[in-house]
């Protein structure tokens, strides 16, 4: 549903619970469908029971239908799913089994609707989903057993993507140290410079522990990683400043993308509407806990030998990145660009992406099907912060077309030309210092929030959660 809502869905949900329409939206170009998983995220369950939600998110069960007093008070009584570890995938792996299933099931009930040919884009944790669950699918495709469908997979699309965990959480060095981001933001004083060089390099710290898990498999080394990792790598930023992960811009708490629609879906009138079965939430604790005893999120789990299958078997692949993302950062995805190492991409440059508005988004490194595109002044979800680019690679991407300007077929042999790295700095004119009132809009010309509006009654927000949680 963060797709839907916050980014490429045809509407979106005000600060007064009130739904607009998105002119760029992505269903413009092809029909959509929206799968939260793994199960127990979203409107997914495994079995329903009544409860409500504390503080942090945690699915309290109640023992019958009735709201007592002490859990009234959150405005959270509903039916949820059973907040059970047993009852979810725990790693990308397992999760792949019930995505391809869930898509099974979609194009038996609704023949009308399914084309044997699909295409698929996720995000954030989306880099470890998309490659894993795509090669499974074309696994299961070879073994045509009875009563299933083919999927005929012709492009995947991973906009700032969590790949390869021994890389990308040395890109969070990268993107705040050195070589720095293109924000011309240093945030760091020589004290925690020196800090996070030890704690990523030095002897038996994250970049040793990654590689221990790399090499054992174990879970329990796995997890311990990841803990670490997190906690004295990527949380540094959460510790010393008080900017968002999604978008070094703005301070938080952050209003962009709007969170509204979150409340609009728990409103009785909508989840009637809808046929929903239990509360929508966010982000499932018990998710998150599963696939922490696997240590999934410190595990490269093959993507990028994944997607280097997918382009074996002539599928498109563009991995897209927000430059103003710190949590699934661009540099960081640029390396993981490198190692896919498709054919041809090491002879390829940076070349600026042609838009309707004249305006350059962003540039393009690709070699036949494969892309990287960094997209300028934009966060964690591309399309909500550059809609109009957005929706233009989409629509080439799933042409097959050039992702440069949408006119050429991207077949093997084609190469964009121009600068080995991509080079363009916006400087520091879009970022925030000061907090924003939580019912400000964002302008997609100016790349900045817009002037203050009068005060209104807002719908509550929720906090935004993405990699290294399990949310869709």
């Amino acid at each position: 549903m963060i797709g839907l809502f916050q980014e490429l869905g045809p509407c979106g949900v005000n600060a007064d619970g009130k739904v607009y329409n998105n002119p760029y939206s992505w269903s413009n170009a092809s029909n959509m469908l929206f799968i939260d998983q793994p199960t127990q995220v979203g409107f997914s369950y495994s079995v329903p029971v009544p409860g409500y939600a504390g503080d942090d998110g945690t699915v309290i069960t109640l023992p019958s239908d009735d709201c007592p007093d002490y859990a009234a008070k959150t405005g959270t009584c509903g039916t949820w799913s059973y907040p059970n570890e047993t009852l979810t995938a725990n790693s990308t792996d397992a999760a792949a089994r019930n995505f391809y299933l869930t898509l099974q099931g979609f194009m038996g009930a609704f023949p009308q609707y399914s084309r044997e040919s699909y295409h698929f884009a996720s995000e954030s944790y989306g880099g470890h989903y998309g490659p894993v669950f795509n090669a499974y699918i074309e696994e299961q495709n070879r073994k045509n057993t009875e009563g299933t469908m083919p999927i005929r997979l012709e492009s995947v699309l991973i906009g700032n993507g969590w790949f390869d965990p021994l890389i990308q959480y040395q890109g969070y060095y990268n993107y705040t140290v050195s070589p720095g981001n293109t924000y011309n933001y240093d945030p760091y004083n020589q004290t925690t410079k020196q800090q996070l060089t030890n704690s990523l390099y030095g002897p038996g710290n994250c970049v040793n522990q990654l590689e221990q898990c790399y090499a054992s498999k174990r879970n329990d080394v796995c997890s311990s990683a990841d803990h670490f990792c997190a906690t004295y790598i990527e949380n540094i930023y959460d510790e010393v400043l008080n900017r968002d992960e999604y978008d070094v811009r703005e301070l938080i708490p952050d209003p962009f993308p709007y969170s509204f629609y979150i409340d609009y879906l728990n409103t009785p009138k909508v989840q009637a509407a809808i046929g929903a079965y239990q509360n929508y939430s966010e982000y499932a604790n018990a998710v998150g806990t599963a696939f922490d005893t696997t240590g999934d999120d410190a595990r490269e789990v093959n993507t990028v030998e994944d997607i280097r299958r997918l382009l074996a078997q002539n599928v498109t692949v563009m991995l897209y990145f927000g430059d103003a993302d710190y949590n699934c950062n661009w540099l960081g995805g640029e390396v993981v660009a490198d190692e896919v190492a498709a054919p041809g991409y090491s002879d390829a440059g940076y070349a600026n992406i042609a838009s309707a508005d004249g305006k350059v988004h962003g540039q393009v490194k690709q070699s036949g099907k494969f892309s990287f595109v960094r997209i300028y002044e934009s966060g964690h979800e591309v399309p909500f912060y550059q809609p109009l680019v957005s929706l233009e690679v989409f629509e080439r991407a799933i042409a097959g077309k050039d992702i440069m300007t949408g006119r050429v077929a991207a077949e093997s042999g084609y190469l964009t030309y121009g600068t080995d790295r991509s080079t363009y700095r916006e400087g520091g004119g879009t970022i925030q210092y000061e907090v924003l009132n939580r019912t400000a809009t964002y302008n997609t010309t100016t790349d900045r929030p817009n002037p203050p509006s009068p005060a209104t009654a807002v719908m509550r927000r929720s906090q935004k959660v993405f990699k290294p949680r399990f949310v869709k």
